[in-house]
């Protein structure tokens, strides 16, 4: 196994990510922030964090996949989401359970950080996903 996430006893749970990955491997991907965007640059869910998350992580896993990696190589997810709020975490929440499925992430997710940024390269761009993934 190249990637073993776990949550330690003693560490609080439940999270919606695990605290700890262990990564042993030679072949480091990392996916720079993806946002709601299709592969023609046009806009996915304008004002709608949730679906700018489930685009955002679904551009995420077609990168993962073009490096030959997909979720389950997944070391930690970095999550920017503009104006944050602790009331849009279940908004966010529920952009990650809406694809989960559909691009393997597995819930726990990985070690992940969400940082509240006040604004990202445009305004519509709500929230931005990095990954990093390692392969043997």
């Amino acid at each position: 196994m190249t990637v073993q996430h776990i949550t330690p006893e003693g560490m609080p749970q439940p999270v919606p990510y695990h605290h700890v990955a262990v990564g042993t491997g030679t072949k480091h991907v990392h996916v720079s922030g993806q946002v709601a965007r299709r592969a023609d640059g046009s806009r996915v869910a304008p004002g709608d964090l949730a679906g700018q998350v489930a685009q955002a992580l679904r551009n995420t896993a077609t990168g993962l996949a073009g490096a030959g990696a997909s979720f389950a190589d997944v070391l930690r997810l970095t999550f920017y989401v503009t104006r944050w709020s602790p009331e849009k975490i279940d908004d966010l929440m529920t952009g990650v359970a809406a694809v989960a499925d559909e691009i393997g992430l597995r819930l726990p997710m990985p070690p992940a950080s969400l940082i509240g940024v006040e604004y990202l390269f445009e305004p519509d761009v709500l929230v931005e996903v990095e990954a990093t993934a390692i392969l043997d």
